[in-house]
């Protein structure tokens, strides 16, 4: 039987890719090429419905074991497997679903400041062309309703950086020794004591890795003009001008627009404080509930000035 031994599980726009593409340098470490199976995200096929860009997403969920299993066959005797799907965390139901297929299962967590990692995940969904809201707080608004009519996890740019009450539920099912708690600001400053500490819960050897691959980073945010705003509607429909073109051909067309949009790009998007003035109210109480499940103190998290606190800006994603 090939099932994991650890999962990367938490959270998006947490430096999950880049940690993954580290870990797959480890000659004791073996982790499938195909990021994010999302397995224990459901108990069968996953939806097929949701909001802009999402069914082609549920097209990719490796969801029947067999076809999970067959990703960890190639590891070779004696590896430490593992799969990153940072949505884990989130789906509280996932929690029973690992505990209940793989109990003794490692599990690494990444947190981030939760506006500034709601606020990269719009921009992520912004450049692909996705995301109809061109402000982040409208979308943010937004989440209510989307949420509502069945809209992916990654549009839940608020709920997803609820930690407390997540990481809470996941100590209901998982002994406290079987997860690691890290912060994403501790992958960026320093990722050669993160991987060694990575390593060794893992326990597999320590100082083989050093570096943190910069994969998945918003450097840039699309212009907001009235060809982006065409280019847009073309990609949130599928690139399918009215269902004309078969799904291959339409899936093809998105490569070009891509191209298309991100022809002229601004600068790197921050967080203002005027933003952070509006959601952290959405994230005090939860951010206190983190503390007294963790024991860790999460307090700059708090701060609307972005220069009086550690800024998780995002060179790695």
């Amino acid at each position: 039987m090939s099932l994991p031994d650890f999962l990367i599980a938490g959270v998006p726009k947490a430096g999950t890719t880049a940690l993954h593409a580290a870990l797959t340098a480890h000659p004791q470490l073996f982790l499938p090429p195909v990021k994010e199976p999302k397995f224990f995200l459901s108990d069968g096929p996953p939806p097929a419905h949701g909001g802009p860009g999402d069914v082609q997403t549920y097209q990719e969920h490796v969801w029947r074991r067999a076809d999970y299993e067959a990703l960890f066959a190639p590891a070779p005797p004696g590896a430490r497997k593992g799969e990153a799907t940072p949505f884990y965390l989130h789906d509280l139901a996932a929690h029973d679903r690992i505990k209940a297929l793989v109990p003794d299962v490692r599990i690494i967590l990444l947190l981030r400041d939760p506006v500034d990692r709601a606020h990269s995940n719009w921009t992520h969904l912004w450049n692909a062309g996705l995301e109809p809201e061109a402000d982040f707080l409208a979308a943010c608004r937004a989440e209510p309703g989307r949420r509502a009519a069945g809209w992916a996890q990654f549009w839940h740019y608020l709920d997803l950086g609820r930690y407390g009450h997540q990481v809470e539920h996941l100590y209901q099912r998982f002994s406290r020794d079987q997860v690691l708690l890290l912060r994403y600001r501790e992958l960026k400053d320093a990722p050669r004591a993160t991987l060694d500490r990575v390593c060794a819960f893992l326990g597999v050897r320590t100082g083989l890795l050093g570096a943190i691959p910069r994969e998945n980073v918003n450097r840039h945010v699309v212009e907001d003009t009235a060809v982006n705003r065409v280019l847009r509607g073309l990609l949130r429909s599928g690139g399918n001008f009215g269902h004309r073109f078969p799904v291959p051909l339409r899936l093809a067309a998105r490569g070009p627009l891509l191209t298309l949009l991100h022809r002229k790009t601004g600068t790197r998007p921050v967080t203002t404080p005027a933003e952070r003035a509006e959601l952290l109210p959405h994230f005090a109480a939860d951010i206190a509930l983190l503390q007294d499940v963790t024991g860790e103190r999460y307090d700059d998290w708090l701060s609307v000035d972005r220069h009086a606190r550690t800024a998780d800006t995002p060179p790695i994603q």
